[in-house]
C-alpha cells in the first residue's frame, strides 16, 4: 500500500514561488509515474505534471516554463518547484502516484495553493 502526504502549499501573491513536496511511503516501483493535479473550485482535476522513475517530465501547457517537477528516488519524494505564480495557479494540489503495471492511482488528501494579492 502506498501513501501519499502533500506539503507546501500556501497564500502567497502572483509572481512569488511556492515549492510543494509529496513524501511516498511504501514500495515504490522503477515503473511508478509520479506526479501533480489540481483542482480549483468548481472545476475538475486536472493535470499539472508527472515524472517518471527515470526522470521524464511532462507539464500542462498552462504551467510550462513556470513549474518544475523532480523526484528524488532514493528518499520517495517528488517536488514542484512553482514560479512567477498566477491567481489562475489557485487551486488544492495534489499528489498521484500510477502504479502503471496494474493501472492503480494513489492520491494524497492534498495542500491549498491560494495566489492572491
Amino acid at each position: 500500500q502506498v501513501q501519499l502526504v502533500e506539503s507546501g502549499g500556501g497564500l502567497v501573491q502572483p509572481g512569488a514561488s511556492l515549492r510543494l513536496s509529496c513524501a511516498a511511503s511504501g514500495s515504490i516501483l522503477s515503473s511508478d509515474r509520479m506526479g501533480w493535479y489540481r483542482q480549483a473550485p468548481g472545476n475538475r482535476r486536472e493535470l499539472v505534471s508527472t515524472i517518471t522513475y527515470g526522470g521524464s517530465t511532462t507539464y500542462a501547457d498552462s504551467v510550462k516554463g513556470r513549474f518544475t517537477i523532480s523526484r528524488d528516488n532514493a528518499k520517495k519524494t517528488v517536488l514542484l518547484q512553482m514560479n512567477s505564480l498566477k491567481p489562475e495557479d489557485t487551486a488544492v494540489y495534489y499528489c498521484n502516484l500510477l502504479r502503471l503495471e496494474f493501472g492503480m492511482n494513489y492520491w494524497g488528501k492534498g495542500t491549498l495553493v491560494t495566489v492572491s494579492s
